[in-house]
């Protein structure tokens, strides 16, 4: 996962990604930290989520992607929550609430809430506020019959990180090199989406050796999924991950 801003280089180009209102928000990435590392909602190591948090923030910041300030806000909440949680406990003192439920309450909240839009966005619309019943919602099955599901931002960074991590760890990017365009990338993968209709995440990697290449590469990707021009499943046995084109 992410770490510190100071393990990856200046994003080779004045391309930015706008990611307010198309990925995931703040509440999003702390679901997936959550679910990443296994815990109890109502038990999360505060200490190490915060960690991870503010390494997601600090990995965007340096790849110069712009997110929403909300963002910000959740990370000074987790941080103000860890201090309060390293606070020593005396004896006879009276027994305070939890500093954990500050994030707790509204995070049960927003799933509720999400598991109700998910139930109402497969449903079909008759009228302002009236459904009718449809058939139940079938499992998303590729040609083999391995089920996918769709792939997030946090999911995507993830995949990436990996994708760097296979690089030699004093790569650097020559920034006197002519490099391709975030435009000019997306116009490459649109040409091998329309000829083989879907490829995996990592194909898309396969043939570049200059760190510089790899960052445009993933930043086409995270603009043609804000674009609607392509879509991202995982397949859920084997973990690959692919992008179809729409």
């Amino acid at each position: 996962m992410p770490t510190s801003s100071d393990s990856y280089p200046m994003q080779p180009t004045d391309y930015k990604v706008d990611l307010e209102d198309v990925f995931e928000g703040p509440m999003d990435l702390l679901v997936h930290l959550i679910k990443k590392n296994e815990v109890d909602i109502y038990d999360i190591p505060i200490a190490l989520i915060t960690d991870q948090y503010l390494g997601y923030i600090k990995w965007l910041k340096a790849m110069d992607i712009e997110f929403a300030g909300d963002f910000l806000v959740m990370a000074a909440t987790l941080a103000q929550i860890k201090s309060r949680m390293l606070l020593p406990v005396h004896e006879g003192d009276e027994e305070d609430e939890d500093p954990r439920s500050e994030i707790t309450k509204p995070l049960l909240e927003y799933l509720e809430m999400k598991a109700v839009a998910d139930h109402l966005a497969n449903r079909n619309l008759l009228g302002d506020k009236t459904f009718i019943r449809t058939h139940t919602k079938q499992p998303y099955l590729d040609d083999s019959g391995d089920e996918l599901v769709r792939v997030g931002l946090f999911e995507l960074i993830d995949a990436f990180q990996k994708v760097l991590d296979k690089m030699a760890p004093d790569h650097r990017i020559d920034m006197t090199m002519e490099r391709i365009s975030v435009k000019e990338r997306m116009t490459q993968i649109v040409d091998l989406l329309e000829i083989k209709g879907s490829a995996a995440f990592d194909e898309l990697f396969d043939k570049l050796v200059e760190k510089g290449d790899i960052i445009v590469t993933f930043l086409a990707v995270l603009e043609m999924v804000k674009l609607n021009l392509v879509k991202v499943v995982q397949h859920v046995q084997t973990g690959i991950i692919r992008i179809f084109y729409l």
